[in-house]
């Protein structure tokens, strides 16, 4: 079974939240699922160009003063349809290319120092996510309570905060048996 893109639906998603422009969806991209899910201008506006012909959005052009028209995308009805139909599907695995694997994996080609030095840093690397996730979850925690989709992003939060402290434990683990094997050698 061949994997499908699934940026055209996280695309979707931000216009099923609300009608923005490719830049708008951009910038919310940043501040929201960019920690587990990126998207960059290069494939938004090819997104949104296949979305408008497939009918699944429609767009509208906004004038502004002294500046360039701003083009708006809204979902369809049709569009509205297809994403809440793939919302309820089955999750696919993830496709993961992880790089610490992969170069842990080969670790018996380079010295142990080397090794126990990528993990130090990715370890390092997952301190500063947890400390960036941490803030995120304070922030939703924080915010309006009344707003619906409030719950689910927390629960996005939650999950990043879950992955990141166990990949950190993982870390430890991997370091201790790293350290063993430097005093073997």
């Amino acid at each position: 079974m061949s994997r499908e893109n699934k940026s055209k639906y996280a695309i979707m998603g931000l216009l099923g939240v609300s009608p923005m422009s490719g830049y708008d969806i951009k910038k919310k991209i940043e501040r929201s699922t960019s920690n587990f899910w990126n998207e960059s201008y290069g494939q938004i506006y090819p997104i949104l160009k296949k979305l408008v012909a497939e009918g699944l959005a429609m767009r509208s052009v906004e004038s502004q003063l002294g500046k360039p028209d701003r083009h708006i995308y809204k979902l369809t009805e049709k569009g509205q349809q297809e994403l809440q139909q793939w919302l309820v599907e089955p999750v696919e695995p993830p496709a993961e290319r992880i790089e610490i694997l992969l170069k842990l994996f080969f670790g018996q080609q380079v010295s142990v120092s080397d090794n126990i030095r990528h993990i130090e840093q990715f370890r390092e690397m997952q301190q500063q996510l947890l400390q960036k996730y941490s803030a995120i979850a304070q922030e939703l925690q924080e915010k309006e309570t009344d707003n619906p989709h409030i719950p689910y992003w927390q629960m996005t939060a939650s999950y990043k905060l879950h992955t990141t402290k166990a990949l950190i434990d993982w870390c430890d683990e991997t370091l201790v048996k790293l350290g063993k094997l430097a005093a073997e050698r």
